[in-house]
Formats: C-alpha cells, structure tokens, sequence
C-alpha cells in the first residue's frame, strides 16, 4: 500500500499523521516538535520554513509570512497584500529582489516542508494526502487549498472539513458506543468550526455545520497588542504601529502571555528596548484579558447556536461536546461552551492539537484501502457548508442545493435560450443565503458555448451541477436538441489560478 498522510493546514500551526498498524503516528519536525508553524521566510541566502522562519521574525519581519491560509481564495485587504491582476499576493524581498507570490504559493511551501517530514520519517516518497480546511470554507477556498497541494506535488485524495477529522479520530477511541449525537467546536489560530455529528459503530454522518471565518487565537493576539500599544502611547507619548519590528516583538511577547495565562491567573509581558530604547514591563491577570477580549467571547456561542439550530437538536440532545484546537485551551472559551450546555463536562480525550491530523490519516488510510480492522469499520458522510444557487433573469438567487445537503450530490437544471440564433449562455453560480444573487459570493462564471443556432426558447440545455467530496462546485453541459453531436464547452471562470499557472508553479516549486 503507497503511503498516504493526512495534514491538517493551520492558519498558525500545521501537523502532519500517519496511520499504520491500526494506530496514528504524529511525525515531528526537525526540532522534534509535533505541530509545525504556518510561517514561511524569504532573506537574501534563501528561504527559510517552520522554527527557523518564525525564530528570526523579529528580525526580518516584512519578508517573513505568516497566516496566508486566510488569504487563499479571496481577495485580502492588508499591508503586505498587493493586487495582481485582480489577484491577492504577498510582496517580500528575496535574494535581494523584490518578489510577489500567490497565497497558494506560499502554502504550497509549507505543505512541501510537511510532506518533507513524512519522507523523511518513512525513508520512501510521499505523494498522496488527505488536507483538512475550516468547515465554512467557501467553493474558492478550497479550490485554492487543492491547487496548493498539487503546486507542493501532492495527490490531494481530498478536501476534508477539520471537524469531520476531528469527527473520525473520536471514533477511534469510541468503537462501539451506539448512535451519539457529537458536537465537535474547533477553533485555532484563525477560525472557528462547530460540527454536529451522528456517530453510530464508525459511521460519521454530519448533521449540520457553521464557524466564523475571524475568530481564533490571532484574534486574541491581536487585542492585546492593540491595547499594550495604547499603554505605551499613554505613558510614554510614542506611537509604534509603524515599527513593524517593534509590533513584532510585542505580538511574541502577548502571545506568550497568552498562553500562560491558560494556566496561570497572572502573566508578565516584557520586551527589553522595545522602541526607542524604552523597555516595556507589564503585568496582565485573566480577569483583565477577558475583558479586554469581551467581545470575542461573545461571538462564541454564535455558531453553536446556530449549528444546533440546523441540525433540530437541543443542548440536551447533544450527548458529547469535544473541543479541538489550539485555543480551546483558553479557560474562558471552555467555561462559556460547558455553562451553555447545562454544566456538562466537555470531552478533552482528543489532543487539541493532533485530532485534526489524526482523522486526516485516518481517512486517508481508508481511501488508500488500507486493510486495518479499525479503518475498514469507518465512513465519513460530509455536507455542504452553504446554499448553493444560480442567477436567475430577474437577479434573484435561485436554490440549487441547500446548507447541510450531504455531498457528493448532484443537480440537474434545464435552461433555454432568450434570443434568436443565441450561440452561447452565461450561468452565474453563487454561494449565501441572501435573496438576491449579486449579495452573495459569486462562486464563478460558467460560459456554455457552442449552442447550435436556433429560435429563442426552442434551444433546450441540460445542465448538471456536480459538487464533489471536496466541496467543489462543477459544471456540465448537454444540448437536448442536438445530444452529444455538438457538444457544450463549459468555459469555467473560477478560483485565482488557470491550470496553465498551476502547471507553472508546479515547475517552480520542484526546481526551487
């Protein structure tokens, strides 16, 4: 059996499994460290990946890259982001030019350094994987996640929802349990996904899913600095937002606090010479950074609300609430998720870190075919994280496959033609929930071309909407008049990259 990982692409961190003899093995990085920084750095002797990168930050902070899976498929409005072409790219200065790269590029690199670790670790290539991404990621965001794997020289055998990983590494330590509704809240460094699930003897079977696309611990990072920023203006008179440096130093320093006040009632932030020669020396309690952070705890429950909803449960109903992610180690997340479930202990069997990776190497596994008793006894059933529709003439949104739909699913629409002699016609596809299409995220234009000539309304067209495993929206074509004696070219507007492009990067990536 070729061997097969699953890699669980963080916002802040990553991590990459292996399942072999019916057990998950978590592969360490050269520093010896399970979970791997997202962070890549460009200097002038070359470019630099995971510790190494995010240790010399601080001195090379405007080439260094950190968070570029909430760039991918999207247009992103920031400092270090620079239009191409109507395409979101990160500038930095490498080997003493001036270089511009696609999002994908850069999490291409470090899915290539993960990929890396697992050679290494099983002395033999590595090419097919399993890449998890947040539940709620959109048609182009998950796009851009498969063209990064591919760039990387990866066999993307699927796009997986972290919560649905997370959903088959709890199966692992419960076999045999009987039907569970499980809801599973996963928030890291960049996001938040919610997952119910019913679970029956291996079968993992998503009932509903939401997450909120800016909330995780890069948030929380950021409320302090934000706030530690207006001390020092305060009692100092000095303004640092523009030292890049400088607002370096003081992120690593909130960071830490941070994580110690997790475990700790009181942190200390101090940074030697912090701008200007002035040192900054600070102390912070829990009690204050909640406060601070008010607003971002409130948003919580948004989505488990939400999600419950959907999925016609009741806090009741819910028989096991499993938190993953680096940041449900915040004291205050857990005593909000267990005050709204009545006090009901939350399951903590899963490392917050590794769950992910654990049931992408887990899936992985069974879609390699891997014979193993435990992997053979386990099914995923995936949905569809948002509603899907069409424009129709009138401009409204028009349903073609529902929020929670299980995927794979397919849809079939006959349309027809408004002009004489029309040679071809425009479909707009959209995700969202709003009534009119344009309010929505437009998802990509769909050009069917090659119509054969005939009188307004008498063309007849069978269009098949195809949403994959993935998530990915496809279209295709048949003209009923003709049948197949003229096929329809479905010229796909969609994603930041052409294939030609991804080929392009492909080479890059290898030769470099």
């Amino acid at each position: 059996i070729r061997p097969a990982v699953g890699i669980d692409l963080g916002t802040t961190k990553s991590c990459v499994g292996l399942f072999r003899d019916g057990k998950v093995e978590i592969i360490s990085n050269k520093q010896g460290l399970r979970a791997t920084p997202s962070c890549v750095a460009f200097t002038e002797m070359g470019r630099l990946m995971d510790e190494e990168a995010k240790n010399q930050a601080a001195l090379n902070y405007p080439n260094t890259v950190f968070s570029a899976k909430r760039l991918l498929g999207r247009a992103y409005e920031d400092a270090a982001v620079v239009k191409a072409e109507g395409n979101s790219q990160v500038q930095v200065s490498y080997k003493g030019a001036e270089k511009s790269f696609f999002p994908e590029e850069i999490s291409a690199m470090i899915l290539g350094n993960l990929k890396e670790m697992a050679e290494d670790y099983l002395g033999q290539p590595v090419t097919h994987a399993i890449i998890t991404v947040p539940a709620y990621f959109n048609d182009s965001q998950r796009q851009a996640t498969r063209d990064a794997g591919v760039i990387a020289g990866i066999n993307v055998l699927r796009i997986l929802n972290e919560t649905t990983a997370a959903a088959l590494a709890y199966s692992l330590h419960h076999p045999d349990n009987g039907e569970r509704n499980v809801l599973i809240f996963d928030m890291g460094g960049g996001a938040v996904s919610v997952s119910v699930f019913s679970i029956d003897r291996g079968v993992v079977e998503v009932k509903a899913t939401a997450g909120d696309s800016h909330l995780g611990g890069d948030d929380f990072d950021n409320c302090l600095v934000s706030f530690f920023m207006g001390e020092f203006l305060k009692k100092h008179r000095e303004n640092i937002s523009h030292d890049r440096r400088a607002v370096w130093r003081l992120r690593t320093a909130c960071e830490a606090a941070k994580q110690t006040l997790s475990s700790s009632k009181k942190a200390t932030i101090s940074v030697d010479c912090l701008y200007k020669g002035i040192n900054l020396q600070a102390d912070i309690t829990r009690a204050q950074f909640e406060h601070l952070c008010a607003n971002l705890f409130q948003r919580v429950l948004k989505p488990v609300e939400r999600v419950l909803q959907d999925a016609k449960l009741s806090q009741t109903q819910t028989d096991d609430v499993v938190v993953v992610g680096a940041s449900t180690r915040i004291p205050r997340i857990r005593e909000i998720l267990q005050d709204f479930f009545g006090g009901q202990p939350l399951n903590q069997l899963l490392n917050v870190d590794e769950a992910v990776a654990s049931g992408a190497a887990v899936q992985a596994a069974i879609l390699m075919e891997n014979r193993s008793e435990v992997a053979r006894n386990l099914l995923a059933l995936d949905v569809a994280s948002v509603l899907i529709g069409i424009e129709t003439a009138t401009g409204k949104m028009h349903g073609l496959v529902k929020r929670n739909t299980a995927i794979p699913v397919v849809v079939t629409r006959t349309f027809t033609t408004l002009h004489d002699r029309q040679p071809d016609l425009l479909i707009r596809a959209y995700e969202g929930e709003r009534a009119i299409a344009k309010e929505n995220h437009l998802l990509g234009r769909f050009l069917l071309k090659g119509l054969s000539p005939a009188p307004r309304g008498m063309t007849l067209l069978e269009v098949t909407f195809y949403i994959d495993a993935d998530g990915i929206l496809s279209v295709f074509a048949l003209d009923k008049v003709t049948g197949n004696t003229n096929p329809i070219i479905v010229d796909a507007k969609k994603g930041q990259l052409s294939k030609e492009e991804i080929l392009r990067l492909a080479e890059d990536h290898e030769k470099y």
